[in-house]
């Protein structure tokens, strides 16, 4: 027996040595991968990214507002430093890139192709700043990305959609077959939408009138919606804005007239459930994202960054229960053919 408890006991003494043991190397373990969290979390933290917004700021529930929130997922996801600055006119913008690149932000991003003299200028000047440009080209600065988005895809399938209902027959469709479009300045951004939106009309609805106004400006609600009620007068029972906030003026518009209309960059189904029936989608928030997300990484490249229908970089919202599936399956068809390039869309205003 005592031989026995000997035994026992040294067996005992050899576990609690090996638990010992093992805690501490765990504990080691720990201790040594915990800096390297917390250096990441540090750089990451340390990491500045400023945005700029067009006239249209943060709130105008379009291009801006999706730039905002691809800023704010690098902030929540990669746990980056943010800030951003409204632009309240067009000679505020060398100002405002300027305040970050001076603050050393690591990356600045211009919102809009009415900023592209602006960055021009101040990536110039701060040739160590990275800059993100969305909806220009800017392809001769090692500094600079520019974000470009294939929108006469969307505008397209948002279009064959529109020309299709004109041939449904329901309350909010008259039998004068006219669609409108009120577009904001006119640039190549707004152009291409609208360039895509007539070749998807014409494809499917050969004999629909499109109508096509703009309204000179980004932030003036009560212009688009008086653009709008103008062309609902003249037949349009189906407008698609796009013009930033300016939209928001033809889905009141829409809505007051108890017809439909198209929402433009975003989804903009929120603002009028049962008046918009689709929205052509611009990938702004996931450009932001990527591009954030490759200059933390050391992965920044100049020059023209792509976003179309074959990267998922433009689309179309959820259709409302109003456009039947058939219609909804003649689009994604439509969508197919442009991927595989038998379809080829245009991004030129057919007069």
């Amino acid at each position: 027996m005592k031989k026995l408890r000997v035994v026992l006991s040294l067996v005992l003494a050899f576990v609690l040595t090996l638990s010992l043991l093992s805690g501490c190397t765990s504990k080691t373990k720990q201790q040594s991968s915990q800096p390297n969290s917390t250096s990441q979390a540090s750089k990451n933290k340390n990491f500045k990214v400023g945005l700029v917004t067009d006239v249209g700021g943060i709130n105008d529930h379009s291009f801006n507002q999706l730039a905002y929130q691809g800023l704010e997922r690098a902030k929540n996801e990669l746990g980056v430093t943010v800030n951003f600055i409204q632009s309240k006119q067009q000679t505020d913008y060398v100002t405002n890139l300027t305040q970050f690149a001076q603050q050393k932000y690591n990356v600045v991003i211009a919102v809009g192709f009415l900023m592209k003299d602006a960055v021009e200028q101040v990536s110039k000047e701060f040739p160590d700043t990275k800059f993100l440009i969305i909806d220009s080209d800017i392809t001769d600065r090692p500094n600079v990305a520019s974000a470009t988005f294939k929108t006469e895809q969307c505008g397209y399938l948002v279009g064959v959609m529109a020309g299709l209902m004109e041939k449904e027959k329901n309350a909010k469709l008259n039998d004068q077959n006219v669609v409108g479009v009120v577009g904001g300045m006119q640039i190549p951004p707004v152009d291409s939408y609208i360039a895509g939106f007539q070749q998807g009309v014409k494809a499917v609805n050969p004999d629909t009138k499109v109508l096509v106004s703009y309204t000179g400006n980004f932030n003036d609600p009560a212009s688009g919606k008086q653009m709008a009620l103008t062309q609902i007068s003249q037949g349009a029972d189906i407008v698609f804005g796009d013009a930033g906030q300016t939209g928001d003026g033809v889905i009141n518009a829409a809505k007051e007239k108890n017809i439909y209309a198209i929402g433009v960059d975003a989804d903009q189904n929120y603002m009028a459930p049962d008046t918009v029936m689709t929205s052509a989608l611009k990938k702004v928030d996931v450009a932001t994202f990527d591009v954030i997300k490759s200059a933390l990484d050391n992965n920044f490249k100049s020059g023209l960054v792509y976003f179309d229908l074959a990267n998922d970089g433009v689309g179309y919202a959820k259709p409302i229960k109003d456009v039947p599936q058939s219609i909804i399956d003649k689009v994604n068809d439509y969508a197919k053919q442009i991927k595989d390039g038998t379809i080829k869309v245009s991004d030129q205003v057919q007069k």
